[in-house]
């Protein structure tokens, strides 16, 4: 059976610019035909994730690195062990690999791998210490990828393939990675999540500033510094999906991790603020709603709750509007598509949201805890 975890987030944010584009002006999108704010997937997605590993909500062992300084990170961890000098042994066992190091000591480009792969890179050095430092190429001389992994010995080589597995980390579970050369050892995500955008129509704004110089000489009239920054505020739908048979996959068929997962995703994805311009902007703003859906056929996004976009009333704030617009907007599309084991749990501050859609939950920590229950109940089915 199919189970699909939704998340479904109305969060308003103060005047702000938390995802800025190459211009530094504020992200945004044409939807419905109007401009709207927009927040990019891969900005929550790395807040989401950086917050997930700052509270602990997963043990180190099961986190993952993204990073081009993999040969440092195992140079670490071999110095741990007495091994010095061991560059370009690492470079040889990442080249058997198939990963190759510029002459900066950096991989070709970013890297996503868990803390379990990297340990087991050092842990492969140092038993093949003597075969690695015959096979390594000397410092005047650099082999081509293919000559790396050639020269090799072919334990080393079959040992440091089988390595990259995921290293059953979460973050890598739920996210995905993609290693252009080494196809076979890609992970497909088992989260996908949507460009947040503001369910109303959004104009930019203009801070004009300046800084005056403290040391300023009495006769020196004026700014030190003049500028300018772009801004909005914007209420937003953010929503995103975890296929949880794909993620039970991902870690090695272990569930127990992949509730541990979930339920970390959970606080997260509800706790987690970009933090572009916050110095400036300080929009520390948690969501008005946070609803999680157990869907047993497709997912279902429900954007299109704004393809004509919520206006302003003086007697309610747009976050209320919204999540009444998101409710009525689930109730007609479930109806043809959703199933009749779905099920909603649901914060809500507004007020907005039925009674009798769901089950209310009163605090973050009971919506993850209801979450747990309903997965593992399903999966136990």
């Amino acid at each position: 059976m199919s189970l699909f975890v939704e998340f479904h987030l109305i969060q308003n944010f103060a005047p702000s610019n938390l995802n800025r584009d190459d211009t530094g002006a504020p992200k945004d999108a044409l939807f419905g035909g109007y401009r709207r704010a927009r927040v990019s997937s891969q900005c929550f997605k790395r807040a989401i994730r950086l917050l997930a590993k700052d509270k602990a909500a997963i043990p180190a062992e099961f986190l993952g690195v993204r990073t081009k300084k993999l040969v440092q990170l195992v140079e670490d961890r071999l110095a741990a062990l007495g091994r010095t000098d061991a560059r370009s042994r690492v470079e040889a066992a990442l080249g058997a690999a198939g990963l190759k190091v510029k002459d900066d000591g950096r991989t070709e480009y970013l890297l996503f791998l868990g803390e379990k792969e990297v340990e087991g890179f050092a842990g492969l050095v140092n038993e093949f210490w003597d075969e690695l430092g015959t096979s390594a190429a000397p410092a005047t001389e650099k082999k081509t990828k293919k000559e790396t992994k050639a020269s090799a010995p072919a334990e080393v080589q079959k040992k440091a393939k089988a390595l990259l597995d995921g290293g059953k980390a979460v973050d890598v579970a739920l996210f995905g990675r993609m290693l252009a050369d080494l196809p076979e050892v890609n992970q497909d995500a088992a989260c996908q999540v949507a460009h947040a955008i503001s369910t109303h129509r959004v104009e930019r704004e203009f801070d004009y500033f300046t800084a005056v110089d403290d040391k300023g000489d009495p006769d020196e009239s004026g700014a030190g510094m003049i500028g300018q920054i772009e801004f909005n505020s914007a209420t937003f739908y953010r929503y995103a999906v975890i296929d949880v048979t794909k993620l039970v996959a991902n870690l090695q068929q272990d569930a127990d991790l992949a509730l541990t997962g979930l339920s970390a995703f959970a606080r997260a994805i509800a706790l987690a603020i970009p933090t572009g311009k916050q110095n400036t902007f300080a929009a520390h703003n948690p969501p008005a709603f946070v609803g999680v859906t157990l869907r047993c056929s497709s997912p279902i996004n429900l954007a299109n709750a704004f393809e004509r976009p919520v206006w302003p009333d003086h007697q309610l704030p747009l976050s209320t509007l919204s999540v009444r617009a998101m409710s009525d907007y689930d109730d007609k599309v479930s109806g043809f598509y959703g199933d009749g084991q779905d099920a909603w749990a649901y914060l809500d501050l507004t007020g907005a949201w039925p009674t009798t859609k769901g089950e209310a939950q009163h605090s973050l920590d009971g919506l993850a805890h209801w979450l747990q229950e309903q997965v593992t109940a399903r999966l136990e089915a």
